[in-house]
């Protein structure tokens, strides 16, 4: 048996403007943007470098849903973004605007930082020591 974890939905206020951020701040790569009619849209980023754990952009509707843009976890980092290259990816995330909540640190498990997207999603970055 094999599975995969393939997305993980992500509530935004606006498609358009989640999809800018995604894929020209963080080069990811839009790997569906389907309108489902309605207003609706089935929209996929996916980091670069890989073909899987995507991110499922879905717009908020509703009060409920758009209270929860940017605290979908509670206030605790929810999303982890893992390079192969901390140093690298660091400097080109802050030459692009990226607000980190802390400087790096290292830990047993390897480098990491905390930041926020524009939409207020707590995100670590990290690069796992070998």
């Amino acid at each position: 048996m094999q599975q995969t974890l393939h997305a993980v939905t992500l509530v935004v206020p606006d498609y358009d403007a989640a999809i800018a951020f995604y894929t020209q701040t963080l080069n990811f790569t839009l790997t569906k943007d389907i309108d489902l009619g309605g207003g609706k849209r089935w929209v996929l980023v996916t980091p670069p470098g890989t073909d899987s754990g995507s991110l499922l952009l879905a717009r908020a509707q509703g009060p409920d849903q758009v209270a929860a843009v940017g605290n979908q976890t509670g206030g605790r980092v929810g999303f982890f973004l893992q390079t192969d290259n901390f140093e690298r990816d660091h400097a080109a995330m802050m030459a692009n605007g990226i607000h980190f909540e802390e400087e790096p640190r290292h830990e047993p498990y390897g480098t990491v930082a905390v930041w926020r997207d524009p939409f207020g999603n707590r995100w670590d970055l990290l690069q796992f020591s070998e």
